[in-house]
């Protein structure tokens, strides 16, 4: 079988594993149609219809006050759009747009109709200084009139508890919970607000050249009078806009893909908490990865691996307090909460391990997607391979220049320590595999990777250890990964020893240095992954016959696999085919650059957004890529 016959039976096998994805009301705005907004301590979504319709706060890992993207009439939503006059050329329907202004997270929506164009800015204050827990919308009529309408609607808790809503000074309104922890929104403008029941509404209309502000805080109340709003709002925006700036100009990056790498860095900053250095999976919960199936997972915490990943990102891109931050998170709010070495694969964004899972009832899923998920029961799991991403971080900081502190080392040697008595152990996997515990390939890979940089620091900075015990586990680790996952018939390693299917995270093999990207044995490793994994640019993590997260239904291609695919290609000497595919990956990103974690049958994001893995893996390959194309050795 050729692999055009073959990637046509894999996804004909793949449509045979569960039922057609429920389809998503046309009404209802697409996972891709949203621009991202934070503020380094919580971040929100923006919808193209001028709609904020997700949003945990003050914390990424917070109960949510909106939520319409996952439920339509329960969840909440602040809506803020231009209405059509009743005598709208209909020839003309109104059309919405979004971009961000150049180098920032300040995002635009910007709505054309025959009557007129409006603006809307969005974005949360940050700067250098401190973040101001609020979200700041600023409405601008471009050309034309218009007649806005305004529904701010929280509904806290997951939409489990009822708020009221109370008229404030200079006619704002304050939202207050009437049970739980939540602090109270307050809602100020500089037009008339009304309430209906438990919302604020309004229908101002705006001439050419007007603004109109609104603020919703859930720190301290923004200011009360209409002059001193605006004031404060385009403050706010100056500052904000000179923070993300600033970021931007010392983004290192400067090759092919300027902008797209430099929007994914400005991604993972906006998924890193300010204040406690961890970098979340991803700023959403319960977005599918199969519409309509049971998927649907909570990503606002900080893995260990992925969160290491995106430190390495940044770091290369020239942010290297992120890396920093990041280890003092681990070493300072995780590391000391366990006897042996032993981490969770997770922890809140304050370094909290207890991320119980549980189900919602108030929230109806989107597009029927249930059950809607809060906490995640993978934290407990058993997941080898997260070790090799920690020390892998830390050799990069240290490779760099970082000195690594004493206590520091001394906690990293616990975990590695740890490692060299537990490796080969089952475990659950990269992928997080729900039907329990196996030897994967990728687990094994992972465990090599943390004893090599461990020796590798150690040798660099002249720091105690256990050198000739890590060095032998190192390569005992080595040898069974040759022994027992190289199946000579197959020609190619194995998800498990002695067989099994592929597993796209062997694509980590030449990129975590464990061989050689153009070694005999790895160069048929990834001609196996293209044919039976891939199709085009777009990678599967594994086969369906050799899914074993023991869930229904089926998933879409997953992105972060698909650039390490092309990695790999052009580590492999195959670099025009990588650029080529390269290019085509970039072509899925949303309207404003951003990429969820799958890609769908029909071309749609799937998974929740945006994703931090898929964006760092993004980095990593236009670097090498740009690296190979000029000429640079590929080590």
């Amino acid at each position: 079988m050729n692999r055009r016959q073959d990637a046509r039976h894999h996804r004909e096998e793949r449509g045979t594993s569960a039922p057609p994805a429920k389809r998503r009301p046309a009404t209802d705005p697409r996972i891709e149609d949203h621009g991202l907004i934070g503020n380094q301590e919580t971040a929100a979504l923006v919808a193209r219809d001028g709609a904020i319709d997700f949003l945990c706060a003050p914390r990424f890992d917070s109960p949510s006050v909106f939520a319409r993207l996952l439920d339509r009439e329960r969840g909440g939503a602040f809506v803020l759009h231009p209405t059509p006059p009743a005598d709208a050329d209909a020839d003309c329907p109104r059309e919405s747009f979004q971009l961000y202004l150049a180098d920032t997270n300040i995002l635009y929506t910007r709505f054309h109709s025959a009557a007129g164009v409006v603006e809307v800015a969005d974005f949360m204050p940050c700067d250098a200084e401190r973040s101001e827990r609020a979200i700041v919308r600023r409405v601008e009529v471009v050309r034309g009139r218009a007649r806005l309408e305004l529904r701010c609607a929280p509904r806290f808790d997951y939409a489990r508890v009822a708020h009221d809503a109370e008229r404030g000074p200079g006619g704002g309104v304050t939202f207050r919970p009437r049970a739980g922890e939540h602090p109270p929104l307050h809602l100020a403008t500089t037009v008339p607000l009304d309430l209906d029941g438990g919302d604020a509404v309004a229908t101002p209309t705006l001439d050419e050249g007007d603004v109109a502000c609104f603020v919703l805080a859930f720190g301290a109340a923004p200011p009360a009078d209409a002059e001193a709003l605006r004031d404060w709002v385009d403050g706010h925006m100056r500052r904000t806009a000179d923070h993300w700036r600033a970021f931007s100009a010392a983004t290192t990056y400067a090759g092919r893909w300027r902008e797209v790498v430099r929007r994914s860095a400005l991604v993972l900053s906006l998924l890193t908490s300010r204040e406690h250095g961890a970098i979340v999976a991803a700023p959403t919960f319960g977005l599918p990865e199969d519409p309509g199936g049971e998927r649907n997972w909570d990503y606002r915490y900080a893995w260990i691996r992925d969160a290491a990943f995106a430190a390495d990102a940044l770091t290369r891109l020239g942010h290297e307090e992120s890396a920093r931050a990041f280890m003092r998170w681990v070493i300072g709010s995780c590391a000391d909460q366990h006897e042996g070495g032993r981490l969770h694969v997770m922890y809140a964004v304050d370094g909290g391990a207890d991320l119980a899972e549980s189900t919602l009832d108030s929230l109806s899923g989107y597009a029927g997607s249930r059950p809607v998920r809060i906490g995640n029961g993978a934290y407990d799991q058993q997941q080898l391979d997260i070790y090799g991403e920690l020390l892998g971080t830390a050799w990069l900081a240290a490779s760099r220049g970082e000195h690594i502190a004493h206590d520091a080392w001394r906690e990293l040697t616990r975990i590695v320590d740890w490692v060299a008595e537990h490796w080969r152990e089952p475990d659950a996997g990269i992928w997080e595999v729900r039907g329990g515990p196996r030897r994967f390939l990728p687990s094994r890979v992972m465990c090599w990777v943390c004893l090599d940089s461990a020796l590798r620091i150690a040798e660099l900075q002249r720091l105690p250890a256990p050198v000739e015990r890590w060095r032998e586990v190192r390569d005992v680790i080595r040898a069974t990964v040759y022994e027992d996952f190289w199946d000579p018939e197959r020609r190619a390693f194995t998800q498990l020893p002695g067989g099994g299917g592929l597993d796209a995270a062997a694509l980590l093999m030449p990129l975590q240095g464990f061989i050689g990207p153009r070694d005999p044995r790895w160069l048929a490793t990834l001609e196996a992954i293209g044919e039976q994994l891939a199709y085009d640019a777009f990678v599967f993590r594994h086969s369906p016959q050799h899914d074993l997260s023991g869930l229904e239904g089926r998933e879409g291609s997953f992105m972060a696999c698909s650039f390490w695919y092309v990695e790999c290609l052009a580590l492999a000497g195959r670099v025009r085919e990588a650029r080529h595919l390269f290019d085509k990956l970039l072509g899925y990103a949303n309207g404003v650059g951003l990429f969820a974690e799958e890609l769908g049958f029909c071309g749609e994001q799937l998974g929740n957004f945006p994703q931090a893995l898929t964006h760092l893996a993004l980095v990593s390959a236009a670097m090498r890529l740009d690296a190979l194309l000029d000429g640079a050795p590929s080590a």
